[in-house]
């Protein structure tokens, strides 16, 4: 099994009407459940407040930068996560789907990385 990212992003400044708010939470309560009974869950979480509660952290030399607010200028930030098994990307399409559905919104899928070091430093020598 591969371990998948489900990345949930939303425009902040669009306020969400308390009906939808609870509409939201049902369907994804119940979409927890079904990933549960699956085997497929493994871990969730939301962001605790929006793009400017975020701090980017660089290195520059021996000193590091500390910069409020998100890592790139765009309307939409990251809200929150899951992470899911799925056996290939085909079955975590159809688990960003009911994803999608239940948080009314688009959903970024993309594969984690489950290798060492080694295999990093392989992959990146291959990518070149």
């Amino acid at each position: 099994m591969t371990q998948y990212l489900l990345a949930l992003y939303r425009d902040y400044a669009v306020p969400i009407p308390p009906e939808q708010t609870q509409q939201v939470w049902a369907d994804v309560n119940a979409l927890g459940d079904k990933l549960t009974a699956a085997g497929a869950f493994v871990f969730q979480g939301g962001m605790n407040g929006g793009p400017e509660s975020a701090t980017v952290v660089r290195q520059s030399g021996s000193d590091f930068q500390m910069t409020d607010g998100p890592y790139t200028e765009t309307k939409e930030h990251l809200a929150g996560f899951w992470i899911i098994n799925a056996a290939d990307l085909d079955e975590a399409l159809e688990w960003a789907k009911l994803t999608a559905a239940a948080q009314q919104r688009a959903i970024e899928v993309r594969p984690l990385f489950a290798g060492d070091l080694n295999d990093a430093l392989e992959a990146g020598s291959s990518a070149s």
